[in-house]
């Protein structure tokens, strides 16, 4: 790991223009933002639609070649949703995009490019419907999603589970 020779000061002021960013720029996208939420380089974190909530004292990390994407796309206004729970950890790369309702307990972590997703976003024969069959999808409490694993529609994962890299559930 390289050390970071910065002066404090220039630490702590890249510290308060990222709070900054997170403040004026990706606060006001969310439903609910909790307390104590920490974003690492947030300029490279896209939420599109909503409601999406994200719990107290989770963490967000992007990078500018893998950006942490949260969709929330539906057929329909009243559905669709993203509940992120408290004490989460999200890795440079992850996408979670939801038609119905997708739930990611407390103290969860989701690992660089994980993709959750509640919709297979086109028919099976007709490729031109906009989402296509969606079920929800819940993920337990404590739970680690590796590197590269694809989480479908209609899957609960149960608590204390791990799913490894590049798996398909």
């Amino acid at each position: 790991m390289k050390r970071d020779h910065r002066p404090y000061i220039l630490k702590r002021l890249d510290i308060l223009f990222q709070q900054w960013y997170v403040r004026h720029f990706l606060k006001p996208q969310f439903a609910y933002l909790g307390k104590g939420a920490l974003f690492m380089k947030p300029w490279h974190v896209e939420i599109f639609g909503g409601p999406v909530s994200l719990g107290n004292y989770a963490n967000v990390i992007a990078t500018p070649d893998k950006k942490v994407r949260l969709t929330v796309w539906s057929d329909s206004a009243d559905k669709g949703s993203i509940e992120i729970s408290d004490y989460c950890l999200i890795c440079p790369g992850v996408r979670v995009s939801a038609a119905t309702s997708v739930v990611i307990g407390e103290s969860c972590m989701l690992a660089q490019g994980a993709f959750v997703t509640d919709s297979d976003w086109h028919g099976v024969y007709d490729r031109s419907l906009s989402v296509g069959q969606s079920m929800p999808v819940r993920i337990g409490n404590n739970v680690w999603i590796g590197d590269s694993a694809i989480v479908c529609k209609g899957v609960s994962i149960g608590e204390n589970s791990i799913v490894g890299a590049g798996s398909v559930v």
